[in-house]
C-alpha cells in the first residue's frame, strides 16, 4: 500500500500495482497492439499493388504511429487510465494526487513508451520500475502517473469469538490497544493456516506478548495464541460496531424538523427546574457535609 496526497491535502491510501501485473498487462496491450501492426501491413501491401508505393510507405508509417503511440493516449485518456491489458488485470493509472489521468499525462506515457518498449526493447521502464519505490517507469516519472491496482485483495472474515473465552473477554480493558498492533494480530489470523507449525507457534506468542502487555486482564491458564487473539480482536469488534449502533439511534437533541417537538420552527422548551435551597444558600449533602457558598 501506498499514500497519496489530494490537492485538498487529503491522505488516499492506494495499492500500487506490483512489476508482475504490470508487465502481464503490457504483455496484453502488446500482442493488441502487434495484431494491428501485421493487419495494417497486409492491407498496406495490397493497397501498394494499386496505388503508389511511396503513398503505401507513408500509410504504413502513419498506421504503426498510431498503434504504438496512439492506442495507449486514446483508450487510458478515453477509459481514464485504463487499456486493455489493465483493464484484463485490473490496474488504472492515476495522477500522483490520486486523480484521474489526463490527456497529457496520457500522452506523455505514449511518447515515453515508444522510446521506453519498441526502442529499447522495455529495458529503461524495467530498470526505472525496480529502482523507483512506486514501481513507476520513465513514462510515469515524467507525465507525474502512478498505476495503482483496483481491485482489492481477497479479505479473510474476521475472527469469530472462541466460546469458552466469551465471558473472560467481556472483562477486557482495550483503551490501551494500538490499532498498529490489531492489524498486525489480524494479518497473522489471517496468514494462521498457511504458516508452518514452528513459525505459527513463534510469531503467535511474539504477537499474543505484545497485545497481552497493553490488555488487561490476563487470559486463563492454557489459552492458545491464537485463541487469546481471536478473543481479543472479536471483543474489540463487538464494541466498536456497539459504539456505532449506538451512535447511529441516539436521537437529535432537537426536534425531527432541527427544531423544537411541537413541529418546525417552534423551540423546545426549557426543562422545569428543580426546588433548590433559597438565594443565599448551599445546599446540604446526605452526610452532613455544608460546601462553600
Amino acid at each position: 500500500m501506498s499514500e497519496v496526497v489530494t490537492g485538498e491535502a487529503v491522505v488516499v491510501e492506494v495499492r500500487v500495482a506490483q512489476l508482475p501485473s504490470r508487465a502481464l498487462a503490457f504483455l496484453i496491450d502488446w500482442a493488441v497492439q502487434w495484431a494491428v501492426i501485421i493487419l495494417a501491413v497486409v492491407l498496406v501491401a495490397q493497397a501498394s499493388l494499386v496505388t503508389d508505393e511511396s503513398l503505401a510507405t507513408g500509410l504504413l508509417i502513419l498506421f504503426v504511429v498510431l498503434v504504438t503511440v496512439g492506442y495507449p493516449v486514446a483508450f487510458e485518456t478515453i477509459t481514464r487510465g485504463r487499456s486493455l491489458g489493465k483493464l484484463a488485470l485490473g490496474l488504472r493509472v492515476v495522477s500522483d494526487d490520486g486523480g484521474p489521468e489526463r490527456f497529457r499525462q496520457a500522452l506523455f506515457r505514449g511518447l515515453a513508451g515508444f522510446l521506453e518498449f519498441w526502442t529499447f526493447v522495455g529495458a529503461p521502464a524495467l530498470i526505472t520500475s525496480l529502482l523507483n519505490q512506486r514501481g513507476k517507469r520513465l513514462g510515469d516519472v515524467f507525465a507525474g502517473t502512478t498505476v495503482i491496482g483496483e481491485r482489492s485483495p481477497h479479505q479473510a472474515p474476521p475472527p469469530e469469538m472462541p466460546p469458552s473465552l466469551a465471558s473472560w473477554a467481556a472483562t477486557l480493558e482495550l483503551s490501551g490497544l494500538s490499532d498498529d498492533l490489531a492489524n498486525t494480530a489480524r494479518q497473522y489470523l489471517s496468514r494462521w493456516h498457511d504458516l508452518s507449525p514452528r513459525t505459527r507457534d513463534e510469531m503467535g506468542l511474539r504477537v499474543a506478548g505484545r497485545i497481552s502487555a497493553q490488555v488487561a486482564p490476563p487470559p486463563p491458564p492454557g489459552v492458545p495464541p491464537y485463541a487469546y487473539l481471536a478473543a481479543v480482536l472479536a471483543e474489540r469488534r463487538r464494541r466498536e460496531e456497539m459504539r456505532l449502533a449506538r451512535a447511529r439511534s441516539t436521537p437529535p437533541p432537537y426536534g425531527p424538523q432541527g427544531y423544537g417537538p411541537q413541529g418546525y420552527g417552534v423551540p423546545t422548551p426549557a426543562p422545569p427546574r428543580e426546588a433548590g435551597p433559597p438565594r443565599g444558600e448551599a445546599p446540604t449533602t446526605s452526610g452532613g457535609f455544608v460546601p462553600p457558598i
